[in-house]
């Protein structure tokens, strides 16, 4: 759901001061992606589930599953965030992208696409192995309705929220910090947004496959994903206005 810095190698010849780390093949950050993001959703609708079966209360069952995608997406970036910058969302990648357009570092086009791809696939996978974890029909279309006009405000503050964060940790050389800030920041989102932050093209479209506590109607993935596209430009404009870009160019959330 963000993007990190890839650390030095403690072991072996050390680069340079100021050398850019080598970048992974492709392949290699597209597995990431889809890696990563399949496990985010698992634990996203997996640990919805196992709160529905242990309680009934609703404020305990959104705790559990705030809690549980705080832990993992903590996780999930440290661990693949020096491979693919841990993006595991598309809105991330192609504000990466289209900074890189404007003088900065980050993706290419094809990358993007590939990595969208990956995230969108890894999203799909990650619900059904959560569905079939829990004994659930692999794909059951959700029949939880998210159109609600707040709803959608919701999600532009969420992802909008979201981008800022990534990108002002990337301009202010702080992504070091990114586990723990972009996990914590999901994790409050989950609470101070009406839509419990999807924030997240990719997530969106796989929580459509279960008809569970963590599922989103088809009929409603339409209007999330065209809100957290608006939010991620809404995002990149703070960032702009916060952040002089110039002075820091090269520091976009590229790996």
């Amino acid at each position: 759901m963000t993007a990190t810095h890839e650390p030095a190698v403690a072991l072996g010849p050390q680069p340079a001061p100021h050398a850019t780390p080598r970048r992974r093949p492709l392949i290699a950050r597209a597995a990431a992606e889809l890696l990563g993001t399949a496990a985010l959703v698992a634990v996203v609708v997996g640990s919805g589930i196992q709160a529905t079966e242990l309680t009934g209360d609703v404020g305990l069952q959104l705790l559990a599953n705030s809690l549980a995608t705080v832990f993992g997406l903590g996780v999930l970036i440290l661990l693949l965030g020096p491979v693919s910058g841990a993006h595991f969302n598309p809105v991330v990648t192609l504000a990466e992208w289209f900074t890189a357009r404007r003088g900065g570092t980050g993706v290419t086009l094809r990358e993007a696409a590939v990595y969208v791809t990956a995230q969108t696939v890894g999203a799909i996978g990650g619900t059904v192995l959560a569905d079939a974890m829990f004994a659930k029909p692999l794909v059951e279309w959700s029949t939880h309705d998210r159109s609600a006009g707040h709803l959608l405000l919701g999600e532009v503050v969420a992802t909008a929220g979201l981008v800022l964060l990534v990108f002002g940790l990337a301009r202010t050389d702080q992504l070091r910090h990114a586990p723990v800030a972009v996990a914590s920041y999901i994790g409050a989102a989950y609470w101070f947004t009406s839509s419990t932050s999807f924030a997240n093209p990719a997530v969106t479209i796989g929580r459509a496959f279960t008809d569970t506590f963590a599922g989103i109607a088809p009929g409603s993935v339409a209007g999330f994903i065209g809100m957290q596209i608006i939010g991620g430009m809404v995002g990149l404009g703070l960032v702009a206005l916060l952040f002089h870009p110039g002075r820091t160019a090269d520091a976009d959330p590229a790996v």
